[in-house]
């Protein structure tokens, strides 16, 4: 989703020009001019906002294993949850920074500062910054300012922007339930390549638990196909509740 706003960035007025400030692990700070900053920029670098978690907070965050960066990635809300599992879940993201940056550039008179929720890096080689609001929020023309200068300044870039205000409900309940599966060993890699020599193009879920089952209660053969949908070596339609009915497709 695109917002634009009215208001546009500033070149050089009044002595302010846009920069990107990254936070490494080492703790330091490296203030970037916009135009300059580089996907290598963002090695080794660190959420911008020091995570923290006090009991009665009114907000809802935490710290989420992503597979994708083999490692923690920060969230401050149930709906940053949701997109970082879907991001997490598609095989086209090969790296995600919570909180890349710190932004700074002069909207008309005015100085702004902003940091994305998240910076993904896609196979491709693009590079997409995501912000992420509920959909009732974005009618509020305060709202809308605060999003649409970040995204000119990374369109300008020739970067991606994306604002992104929720997914389809069963869509997003299914990657939840499959995201169990998407740590390397909670099952054995011999018992999913067993499962991907098995699988049929075009087999339906309980088909495929049948033949891969051999004898055994079908529900065992279930958790190296779900690794497998979870992984994208096999592909369903998610907008469907969990059923044997599922359609497995084989993607590579």
């Amino acid at each position: 989703m695109a917002i634009k706003s009215p208001v546009r960035l500033s070149r050089n007025e009044k002595g302010v020009s846009a920069t990107a400030s990254i936070r490494y692990d080492d703790a330091s700070v490296r203030k970037i001019p916009f135009g300059d900053l580089r996907l290598a920029d963002f090695t080794w670098s660190v959420p911008w906002r020091r995570f923290r978690s006090v009991h009665g907070q009114a907000h809802y965050s935490g710290r989420y294993a992503s597979a994708t960066t083999a490692g923690p990635v920060v969230y401050e809300s149930r709906l940053e949850l949701a997109r970082l599992l879907l991001a997490d879940m598609d095989p086209a993201v090969h790296g995600i920074y919570a909180q890349p940056c710190h932004l700074t550039a002069r909207v008309g008179e005015r100085v702004r500062r902003h940091v994305p929720d998240f910076l993904l890096v896609m196979g491709s080689g693009a590079v997409r910054v995501v912000n992420v609001k509920p959909a009732n929020r974005l009618a509020d023309p305060k709202i809308t300012e605060a999003l649409a200068w970040p995204g000119e300044l990374v369109e300008r870039h020739g970067w991606e922007y994306e604002i992104w205000s929720g997914a389809d409900r069963v869509l997003l309940e299914n990657v939840r339930f499959l995201a169990a599966y998407r740590r390397p060993g909670v099952v054995p890699e011999t018992d999913v390549e067993r499962a991907w020599e098995s699988v049929r193009d075009g087999d339906q879920l309980a088909d495929a638990e049948r033949r891969l089952a051999a004898g055994r209660p079908d529900h065992e053969a279930r958790p190296p196909l779900l690794a497998l949908v979870w992984s994208g070596r096999l592909t369903t339609d998610l907008s469907r509740p969990l059923s044997g009915d599922w359609v497995l497709r084989r993607s590579v």
